[in-house]
């Protein structure tokens, strides 16, 4: 919610306290619309019908701004002491490190924005407006001050709207004002000294949304002038982090402290012991560098960005980048039933009376009704219109009462020589409330609830929802006395007409994927609006193993606690209203759950921003699209599966670099330390250090095309800072351990001077440092188990080959390198296998004590 603050303009009360002609005036408009051309001219007037949205950067400051994350900066202040300090080969090792960690993940976000943008363009929001006296769909973006809009359930305010006429019209602007329940609109002027908007009953705002009803109304203010368009100005230059953010941000930090007080330590350690504190300083900062995981922040962009391009191959819309991360993530899934789990081709089969037998009265009733009703025709409707096209002409519209998902009914008044009939369709337990009487074989008989009738009658009617029919009831009311209006209070005292039952399919990709999904440790709920027997017979169709059942009444009912128990034990909600479905979400969230959900309809936009990950499709209604992360351009539900495995193949492979940039860190802050107190010179020059660190950083680039082990990919991974704690406190040790092995080998064994220690600890770092990563990569055991993908191991052995011969080039001179005896390399391979060798042995440790994440 925004919740916001929002101080009224005088306009708001101009236009609603003013008598439609007058306000037609005003506008220089008309009940008939505007012409497309005058329609053109206005917004070059006005300009696009749009919020506010954050800015988009030219390529030159998203470069820029680049250069602004902090382990950037770390490098950049050291570039800035190196070429002080008259070390311009450092400086530009340094910079070089820089760069290709801001250009390597400028690319890929920009790439993954472009595949983005060119999908988006295929999710359009319309609205329906009159343009040269008819109705049309345009972009919600084309719409102008002057234009009518109709306005039906399901539908977004495009625009700040004064309604001029309405039915029955409830609008949910809890987005806008906090309020927790849908609002009233009316067509009637407004006049009040007060200055709120629960006293502008007549105007509906930009970015609410229709929750039943219908209306007509006139845009007053576009685009940035409304009032949602004020606030959407402010919410522009806020950032929302994830928890994913936060978890990157947190362990970034973490780091940077890490590396802080290390520098300190050493910088004060080698100034007091060798007396030299330029020397002192520059190889602070050269070690400054070496703890920073600087690739940190191209690894995430890149990883993320792959995830985005390889899903919108699959016709799958990443609308919010780290939603992919939260797909592997999640560990639950909730779907509605309709249109998720069936193919949503609503056929109609039958149309019976109270005792299920075939009565084409029964479908004349239900075809008026759907032919007349002016709100949001659903796919039951179409079902209807299309089954037989029959003549109701001899019936004249009247008035309607629109549905609401507190009836769940909706009734149409017609006229037929002389005498009103309200006709009501709907839900089978609520048409039952408000009969007296029923229909059989033209005889009206009465329906006293206190006998065993109306016990038969519901029999008739779980016979058909337990075969898997989507049942409505078809009842009426005639009128002698006809009313000017009509309201919901006039839907009492009904006659029982009969039924109409549909089939909804289910896809055939279904059954599968609960299944796959289950493989995957995720659990699978379905949450509908639907009744009991159909949404059973649909489950047991695709596979659903129901382990437990609940109403919405249940839910209702039931306190926070209880219905944190009850999500533990249910698989199944059935005729679950929109808040009830939100409240299952929130509760699955205080069971410490990751919670995706999967809708279309107008009852799931609650659930769909309640949830970590909100998965919604082309074709759904304005509302449910724009609530959701994900948009899925076809309906194949496999395609949730991919979703599922590229997010977590995508986060282990972050977690590879992360884990590898602790542990190491960890483990060099022993060595840097032991090494500055017992050696009289710098155990590593820091252009050495710098050169080490940087071909480290071009071995890491290919993680993110790296391989993950099926048996990671089967098990939901939340982020666990406090495991990459652990991680960091056994691993990291490993390898000064190796460290200091290497000092002794060099220092007692050749009688190491300072250039061949140097160049042989320069030797022995990268090494195991390059290659380690082929262990931590995996949780198999051994690790030659997993098979790394070609570019990793390109990558690595390339940089490994680059270190071993660079002393023997001309070009290790101006990095202070010697050649190392011939003997070294024995010694040096072997510290490199029982380095590997103690690291996998203490991983399986790791592993079997505090499993692999």
């Amino acid at each position: 919610m925004i919740n916001e603050k929002i101080k009224l303009q005088n306009w708001d009360f101009d236009y609603a306290g003013c008598a439609s002609d007058l306000l037609f005036e005003k506008l220089a408009a008309s009940e008939k619309g505007l012409s497309d051309a005058e329609a053109v001219n206005r917004l070059e007037k006005y300009g696009t019908n749009e919020p506010a949205k954050k800015k988009k950067r030219t390529i030159i400051l998203q470069i820029l701004f680049k250069f602004l994350n902090p382990l950037v900066i770390v490098l950049l202040i050291v570039a800035g002491f190196s070429f002080f300090f008259g070390e311009k080969i450092s400086a530009i090792l340094v910079i070089a490190m820089a760069l290709i960690s801001v250009f390597l993940s400028f690319v890929q976000e920009h790439k993954a924005g472009k595949e983005a943008d060119r999908l988006s363009e295929m999710v359009r929001i319309t609205a329906s407006v009159y343009r040269n006296g008819r109705p049309k769909e345009v972009n919600i973006k084309d719409i102008v001050p002057g234009d009518i809009v109709d306005l039906f359930a399901g539908d977004m305010i495009p625009a700040d709207l004064r309604i001029i006429s309405c039915k029955d019209l409830f609008i949910n602007q809890a987005a806008l004002t906090g309020e927790s329940f849908p609002v009233e609109k009316t067509s009637e002027a407004v006049v009040s000294e007060r200055r709120s908007h629960s006293d502008l009953t007549n105007i509906a705002f930009m970015g609410s949304s229709v929750v039943s009803g219908t209306g007509l109304g006139v845009v007053v203010k576009s685009g940035l002038s409304t009032q949602f368009g004020e606030i959407s100005q402010k919410l522009a230059t806020i950032v929302v982090e994830s928890s994913f953010d936060k978890g990157i941000q947190k362990f970034m930090w973490l780091m940077i402290r890490i590396m802080v007080v290390l520098v300190l330590l050493i910088f004060g350690i080698n100034a007091l012991n060798k007396g030299n504190l330029i020397e002192a300083l520059l190889f602070a900062l050269s070690v400054a560098v070496g703890l920073t995981p600087e690739m940190l922040p191209m690894l995430v962009a890149i990883n993320l960005s792959k995830g985005a391009i390889v899903m919108s191959k699959k016709d799958v819309i990443v609308k919010r980048l780290n939603a992919i991360q939260n797909f592997g993530a999640m560990d639950v899934l909730c779907t509605d039933k309709t249109g998720t789990l069936t193919l949503d081709r609503i056929i109609l089969e039958k149309h019976c009376d109270v005792v299920r037998k075939e009565d084409d009265d029964v479908l004349r009733f239900a075809y008026i009704n759907s032919y007349y009703q002016t709100g949001l025709k659903n796919i039951l409707d179409m079902a209807i219109l299309k089954h037989e096209k029959l003549v109701v002409k001899q019936y004249k519209k009247f008035d309607e009462i629109p549905f609401d998902f507190s009836r769940k009914l909706m009734s149409v008044v017609v006229e037929n020589e002389g005498r009103h009939r309200l006709i009501v369709k709907g839900a089978p337990e609520e048409i039952y409330k408000r009969c007296t009487k029923f229909e059989l074989e033209n005889e009206i008989l009465d329906l006293d609830a206190g006998n065993l009738v109306l016990l038969d009658l519901k029999e008739e009617y779980n016979k058909l929802s337990s075969e898997g029919f989507r049942v409505l009831a078809i009842a009426y009311k005639d009128f002698d006395r006809p009313k000017n209006r009509y309201t919901k209070e006039d839907e009492q005292n009904l006659i029982l007409k009969g039924y109409i039952a549909f089939l909804d399919p289910p896809k055939p990709t279904a059954k599968k994927t609960i299944e796959t999904l289950k493989s995957l440790g995720i659990d699978f709920k379905v949450l509908t609006g639907d009744n009991e027997l159909v949404t059973k017979k649909i489950c047991s169709e695709v596979g659903l193993d129901i382990k437990g059942f609940a109403s919405g009444e249940q839910v209702e009912k039931a306190g926070d606690m209880e219905l944190r128990e009850l999500v533990k034990t249910t698989t199944v909600f059935a005729r679950l209203s929109p808040l009830q479905k939100g409240r299952v979400i929130s509760a699955l969230h205080d069971n410490n759950h990751i919670v995706g959900y999967l809708g279309d309809g107008i009852n799931d936009a609650p659930a769909l921003k309640m949830a970590d990950v909100g998965i919604s499709v082309n074709n759904a209604v304005d509302i449910a699209k724009e609530s959701a992360d994900i948009i899925l351009l076809k309906k194949n539900l496999m395609v949730l599966v991919d979703g599922v495995i590229e997010g977590r193949r995508t986060f282990g492979n972050i977690l590879k670099y992360i884990k590898m940039g602790a542990s190491s860190n960890f483990g060099n802050m022993f060595s840097m330390t032991g090494a500055s107190l017992f050696l009289p010179f710098l155990p590593m020059l820091p252009i050495q250090i710098l050169l080490n660190n940087l071909l480290y950083d071009i071995s890491q680039i290919a993680i993110p095309s790296d391989e993950v082990d099926q048996e990671y990919l089967m098990k939901s991974r939340p982020w666990n800072v406090g495991y990459i704690k652990k991680f960091m406190f056994f691993i990291g040790p490993v390898s000064s351990i190796f460290d200091f092995t290497t000092f002794g080998v060099l220092w007692f064994i050749f009688h190491a001077q300072q250039p061949l220690f140097n160049t042989g600890w320069f030797l022995e770092s990268l090494c195991t440092q390059t290659l380690v990563i082929h262990i931590i990569r995996t949780g198999k055991i051994p690790f030659i188990e997993s098979k790394p993908s070609q570019f990793l191991m390109f990558t690595s052995i390339y940089i490994v080959s680059i270190a071993l011969v660079l002393p023997f080039l001309p070009l290790g001179k101006y990095f202070g390198f010697v050649q190392p005896p011939p003997l070294y390399f024995l010694a040096l391979l072997i510290i490199v296998a029982l380095y590997l060798g103690l690291v996998q042995f203490v991983k399986s440790w790791f592993i079997r004590r505090y499993g692999y994440e």
